[in-house]
């Protein structure tokens, strides 16, 4: 695992010029995919609890910072419009859910740029047949960061196989080839930001039902990309960190989470390459890690 995200692990030339191509990047341009990661040391009390107005100024800054603008609605007006139909895509997992206070943030925001709220709906192992869902013309994928036992890791990536008719189906050589899923008609060109939550992620775990709050920690934090590939990286990059500093040396995955760069030089999604990505920290540096 030390090498899964370095330069030499990944293939060059043609590869990253067709990826380049279908993100918009002319040949010869060293544009770098922006990552935002932001932390609060207030975000969590010593119970756990979220505090969500925390979480809205956290979600508000990130998203102003990586999109340029000064005030949240003006940069959420950049993501989403009026007309707009909207799934929130979430997750439920009941030992680390997406917190609600994030979903509501989210949800917030989508309401001030003028959505109306029958055309915005939260919802995970629904979508399939969830009306707003069938209909969306945009999405926004958001969830915790963690260890998985299928994939190696649980991101943005992964998060979208609710969507998929048949879960088996993405599941062999180690969910190598999750970013199909990207390419089903009810989420192929919709997705229009890519949120982690960070504010409690799990490091580490063991078979198929692998929660233990020992690996669990308060990071208390966010990140945020348009790039679903770029987010997953940097989250495999602090899952990474963590499990040094806990174990005090490197601690192989259960399974290794190669559909994170499998994404990137395979189909296409995003980039998985930490030398093309500019991360932005912003907010809380003690424990960072990365």
């Amino acid at each position: 695992m030390k090498n899964l995200l370095t330069r030499r692990d990944f293939i060059k030339g043609t590869a990253y010029a067709a990826m380049g191509a279908a993100i918009g990047i002319p040949p010869g341009k060293t544009n770098k995919i922006k990552v935002v990661l932001i932390r609060h040391a207030k975000a969590l009390d010593d119970k756990s609890q979220h505090n969500a107005e925390i979480i809205q100024q956290m979600l508000d800054e990130a998203v102003t910072t990586l999109l340029g603008k000064s005030g949240p609605v003006e940069a959420w007006k950049l993501l989403i419009k009026p007309m707009d139909v909207v799934g929130i895509k979430s997750n439920v997992w009941r030992y680390l859910p997406t917190p609600r206070e994030l979903e509501n943030a989210i949800k917030r925001r989508i309401l001030d740029v003028g959505v109306e709220e029958d055309n915005i709906s939260i919802n995970d192992r629904g979508v399939r047949k969830d009306p707003v869902f069938q209909k969306a013309t945009a999405l926004i994928n958001v969830r915790p960061l963690r260890t998985h036992y299928w994939s190696g890791i649980g991101g943005c990536i992964k998060n979208y196989i609710p969507f998929g008719e048949h879960w088996p189906d993405y599941h062999p050589d180690s969910c190598a080839d999750l970013a199909l899923l990207w390419k089903l008609p009810q989420v192929r060109g919709k997705t229009r930001l890519n949120i982690l939550s960070v504010l409690n992620p799990q490091f580490h775990g063991r078979g198929p039902h692998h929660f233990d709050s020992r690996y669990v920690w308060q990071y208390k934090g966010l990140i945020v990309s348009t790039d679903p590939v770029a987010a997953d990286a940097v989250g495999l990059k602090l899952i990474q960190a963590k499990r040094l500093e806990h174990f005090g040396e490197e601690v192989e995955f259960e399974t290794t989470p190669k559909h994170v760069q499998v994404a990137d030089v395979k189909h296409h999604l995003g980039v998985s390459d930490l030398n093309r990505i500019e991360l932005i920290k912003l907010g809380w540096k003690d424990g960072i890690l990365i």
